[in-house]
C-alpha cells in the first residue's frame, strides 16, 4: 500500500508545506473519527485535474468500520462523488440527505474539504456505519458535537494547530480514556465517566460540571516552584496544551484543544487520561536501567583493577616466559572491560561494536616493538550487536590481532585490516596481515598455540560460527570469521 508521500508526490502538485499539513492532520485524525464513529478517507486532487486519489485512511475505534478493504492509492474519477467534488470546489462541508447502500449497509456520507492558508488541499470523506443506529446516549451527542466544530476548524485551517501536541508519544490520552467540554469561560459543560474518574483518583470529591476547569485541575494537583505559567491558566483551554498533572498518588495526561471556528471562541475540548500505572512502570523501568548500567560500569572499574594488578605482578616477574603471559592476560581482561564500558553508556543490552573494534584495533601499537611501525585500520561495520555476542567477539579479536602483530609482523613494520560486513543473517570478519604469512606445516587445527585454542573456543562453540585461516595471495596471513546474527 502506498504512503501518504507516495500518492501527494506521484500524483498531486501540492508543497512541501501541504504535504506536512497533512502529516499533522493525519497523525491526530484517530481524533475526528473516535468523535465522529465513522470511517475516514484523506482524498488529494489529481495533478491533471481528473479527480481524486486516496492519500490515507482511519477508522474509528468508537463504533463499527464502514470500510472493510484499504482505499490507499485507489483513484476517484470527478463526478464519480459529487459530494467531494462540490466541497472541494465550493470549500464547504457537504452531506447527503440520504444514506447510501454498501453491502446492505447504510452508510451516511460527509465531505469536510481541509484548508492550508489560503487555499483548499484535500477532502476528508466521512463515512458513518448506520447498522447499530439508536437513540444517542448524552456521550455520543457530546462526541458528536466536538466532531462537528473539529470539522469547522479544518475547513477554516485551524486543525492541526502549528504547534504539534505529540500524540505519538507513550501514554497520550484518547478519546475513549476521558473527553471532557469547555464553554467559553472555562466552566465544564460535560464530562464523560472515565474522566470523571480519573479527576475522582486526582482527589476531587464534588461532580467536576459546572466547575472551572483550570481551577479545579489546579486545586487537585497544585506545582511548586517557579512555572513559566499557573496551571489553572495552562489548561484554561485558550491554548494547545499537552501536559501530566499529578495529585493523590495518580498521574494524569492532559490534552486540551481550543474550538475557535471562524475565529470566535467558543470553548475547548479537553482529553484526559490515568497514565500512572504507564509512569510506575517507566520510572521502574528507567531504575533498572540505571542499575544495569551501574553494574556495567563497576564491572570494568573492576575489570581494570585486575588488569593493573596482573600488570604489576608481570614487572615483578624475572623469567620472560612468565611476563609474557601475564601481559597477554592483560590484553585479554581489557578487552572485556572495553565491552563493559560500552555498556555502560548505553540504555540496552546491546553495543555498537564499531567503537570496540576501533579500541582494539588502537591495542595494535602496544603489542607493537618501540622500533615497530604498525598501522591498524578497519573497513566495513559490525553494526549493533548484543552483548552476549559482543563480549566473546571482543575476546576473540584481540587474540587474532595480537597473533597478527606478534606472529605475523614479527619486528617487521606493516600493516593489519580489520573489515565487516553484515548480510543474509550473518556477520563475516576479515583480518589481514601483511607479514611473512603462516609457516609450511601450520594447521590451525592442531596448533598448541593458546590464543587459536581460545578463539576456536569462543567463535566455533560459543558463538556458533566458523574459522579459516590461511595465506594472502599477496602476502601475509588471513583471517575469516563467519557469525550467525539472529535478527
Amino acid at each position: 500500500m502506498p504512503s501518504l508521500n507516495d500518492v501527494v508526490r506521484r500524483r498531486t502538485d501540492l508543497t512541501e508545506d501541504e504535504l506536512d499539513w497533512l502529516h499533522g492532520l493525519v497523525a491526530d485524525w484517530q481524533l475526528m473519527a473516535d468523535l465522529s464513529f465513522a470511517d475516514l478517507v484523506l482524498w488529494v486532487p489529481d495533478r491533471e485535474g481528473a479527480g481524486f486519489w486516496a492519500a490515507a485512511q482511519m477508522r474509528p475505534t468508537t463504533g463499527p468500520t464502514a470500510y472493510v478493504e484499504d482505499l490507499v492509492g485507489a483513484f476517484l474519477a470527478e463526478g464519480r462523488r459529487p459530494l467531494v467534488d462540490a466541497a472541494y470546489a465550493k470549500g464547504a462541508i457537504k452531506r447527503e440527505g440520504d444514506p447510501e447502500w454498501w453491502d446492505d449497509v447504510p452508510v451516511r456520507v460527509e465531505a469536510i474539504p481541509v484548508r492550508r492558508g489560503a487555499r483548499f488541499i484535500a477532502v476528508i470523506a466521512r463515512h458513518t456505519n448506520l447498522v447499530s443506529v439508536r437513540t444517542p446516549s448524552r456521550l455520543e451527542l457530546a462526541y458528536l458535537e466536538c466532531a462537528g466544530e473539529l470539522a469547522r476548524l479544518i475547513v477554516d485551517g485551524r486543525f492541526p494547530h502549528a504547534r504539534r501536541t505529540d500524540m505519538g508519544r507513550r501514554g497520550a490520552p484518547r478519546v475513549g480514556d476521558g473527553l471532557i467540554r469547555l464553554d467559553a469561560d472555562g466552566v465544564v459543560r460535560y464530562a464523560s465517566p472515565n474522566a470523571m474518574s480519573a479527576y475522582r483518583r486526582l482527589g476531587l470529591s464534588a461532580d467536576l460540571v459546572g466547575q472551572h476547569f483550570g481551577r479545579a485541575t489546579a486545586d487537585l494537583a497544585p506545582r511548586e516552584g517557579a512555572v513559566d505559567e499557573p496551571l489553572e491558566i495552562q489548561v484554561a483551554g485558550r491554548q494547545h496544551v499537552r501536559t501530566e498533572i499529578e495529585g493523590n498518588g495518580t498521574v494524569v495526561t492532559i490534552r486540551t484543544i481550543p474550538l475557535d471556528p471562524g475565529g470566535h471562541y467558543s470553548g475547548a475540548l479537553v482529553l484526559c487520561r490515568d497514565v500512572t500505572e504507564v509512569r510506575r512502570r517507566e520510572r521502574e523501568l528507567l531504575t533498572k536501567d540505571a542499575t544495569i548500567r551501574e553494574i556495567h560500569h563497576r564491572v570494568k572499574n573492576n575489570l581494570q583493577t585486575v588488569a593493573a594488578l596482573l600488570r604489576l605482578q608481570a614487572r615483578r616477574i624475572r623469567v620472560p616466559e612468565g611476563r609474557f603471559a601475564l601481559e597477554e592476560a592483560v590484553r585479554r581482561v581489557g578487552a572485556i572491560a572495553v565491552v563493559h564500558e560500552t555498556l555502560a553508556q548505553t540504555v540496552d543490552d546491546t553495543v555498537d561494536f564499531d567503537g570496540v573494534a576501533d579500541r582494539l584495533l588502537a591495542m595494535v601499537a602496544e603489542v607493537a616493538s618501540t622500533d615497530q611501525q604498525v598501522r591498524g585500520y578497519r573497513t566495513g561495520s559490525f553494526g549493533v550487536l548484543s552483548a552476549n555476542v559482543a563480549t566473546p567477539l571482543a575476546m576473540a579479536l584481540t587474540e587474532i590481532l595480537q597473533n597478527a602483530v606478534e606472529h605475523g609482523l614479527g619486528s617487521r613494520p606493516g600493516t593489519v585490516h580489520l573489515e565487516a560486513s553484515r548480510q543474509a543473517g550473518r556477520l563475516r570478519i576479515v583480518i589481514d596481515d601483511d607479514g611473512t604469512g603462516l609457516p609450511d606445516d601450520f594447521d590451525p587445527e592442531v596448533s598448541g598455540n593458546l590464543g587459536l585454542q581460545i578463539v576456536r573456543t569462543l567463535i566455533i562453540g560459543e558463538l556458533g560460527g566458523t574459522i579459516d585461516v590461511g595465506r594472502r595471495a599477496s602476502g601475509g596471513t588471513r583471517v575469516v570469521l563467519d557469525l550467525p546474527m539472529p535478527h
